[in-house]
This record gives structure tokens, sequence and C-alpha cells, in this order.
């Protein structure tokens, strides 16, 4: 795992330990989030910043019902080896048929092939809540939802080039959407009766590019930021 990713991950349990004893007296049945959040791809070298949003309905105080809607940049290098092992061996074929025509100089070596790339993703269902403390609430919640990523390569070279087209087109710009699956969980620092501070980590598992890349991958989301409690008192409910 990435030091920043599993520094951010440490800090957040630790801050668990900031809890108080006394049970809460307000859940306002709405809530509404909007933070700062990371996007983590370790098997495709990728870091992602963004954006995180959500909405949601507090049915019992110890179940919520929502939706969450992330957007995220970054910017990586695609190596021979994040492909899969079909496109590898076109790639091998191509490069050797090039050489033997002279089309490409001897020795010619394909390392790797910067990209930008641009991810949404789309959730909703249930969270549950443990509200035993009053200056924090805990929470844990299944994560399935839709993934659409947008990339454009840029290889810098024109033999690269030309493999690259060979392989996603004329414009270097491919997208797909996908579902993925897991699973998260946060905490809420409530420091006042309408608005907390809430962190929370997701671990995503999806098969992204399934056509040209070497099969599915893990992902790790951190987001922090402010939440707004408000609306009726469901406490005791």
């Amino acid at each position: 795992m990435r030091p920043k990713t599993l520094f951010v991950l440490t800090v957040f349990v630790l801050l668990a330990s900031l809890s108080g004893f006394a049970q809460q007296d307000y859940v306002g049945r709405w809530e509404a989030y909007t933070g700062y959040s990371f996007f983590d791809t370790p098997s495709l070298n990728l870091f992602q910043n963004g954006f995180n949003g959500e909405f949601g309905a507090n049915i019992r105080p110890w179940l919520a019902l929502g939706f969450d809607f992330s957007v995220f940049q970054g910017s990586n290098s695609i190596t021979p080896g994040m492909l899969n092992s079909g496109v590898q061996q076109q790639l091998v074929q191509t490069i050797t048929e090039g050489m033997e025509a002279g089309l490409i100089p001897p020795g010619y070596r394909l390392t790797g092939v910067p990209s930008t790339s641009t991810t949404y993703t789309y959730s909703a269902g249930p969270q549950f809540n443990i509200r035993h403390f009053q200056q924090v609430t805990f929470f844990v919640r299944p994560a399935l939802g839709a993934l659409h990523e947008s990339a454009s390569l840029n290889p810098t070279d024109p033999v690269t080039k030309a493999l690259v087209v060979g392989l996603v087109g004329s414009s270097l710009h491919k997208t797909d959407t996908v579902v993925f699956y897991g699973f998260g969980g946060g905490i809420d620092f409530n420091i006042a009766q309408h608005v907390s501070i809430s962190t929370a980590a997701d671990l995503v598992h999806y098969d992204m590019f399934s056509g040209l890349l070497n099969g599915g991958r893990n992902t790790v989301r951190f987001s922090i930021g402010p939440k707004f409690h408000f609306g009726q008192n469901i406490m005791h409910k």
C-alpha cells in the first residue's frame, strides 16, 4: 500500500480514540456531505485527487439510505505489464514485424505511455450507524455502484503513437463503465448538533478496460469534509 494512503488510513483509525461516552440525543432526518477525496489504485500506479458528495435519509437512528457521487482526476504511465496477455503478445508481434520490415528502429522497446484519466463513481444503498457516543458516530456500509472512466493516452514518439493507435484508435482516448463492489466505513466527529466532520474509507473492486488491462483491481477511496444534519429528530423512533 502507498505510504500516503497508509498514513491517512492510520490517522483515520487513531482518531476514533477521541470519542465521548454520552449517547447522542439528536439525529436529524436528513444528512448532506461534501469534501475532499482521493482514489488510489496501486496496480495502475494511479493516484487521483477529487471530490465526494453524499445525501441521505436516516430511516432509524442505526440505519440510513443514501446516494453517493465522486469525481477524480490523475495521471500515470501505462506499462506493458499492466496489459493482458493477449494484448502483450499482439504488441510483441507488431514490433517484431515492424523491425523486420524496417518500419521500427532495431532495438526499439516499448516502456510506458503517459496517460491522464477522470473517474466518476455513483452508488446508493444502506449505511449502518453506531450512535452510542455523543462526540462521534461510527458507521459501516457496503459499496456497490457504477464507475465510469475516461482516459487519454499521450505517446511521446511516433512509433509508440502508431502502436497505441492500433490498440485504441486514432483518438487516443478510451472510456468504460463498469460495476464496482466492496465495503467501507468511517467516523463522524460531532462538533455541533447540526455539523460534524466526516472521514470515510472504502475498498472497492472492479474490472475496467477488460479488453486491454490485465484483470480486476482494488482501489481505496478516502474522503474528509463537513457533514450537515437537519430535519426532524428521529432519535427515539
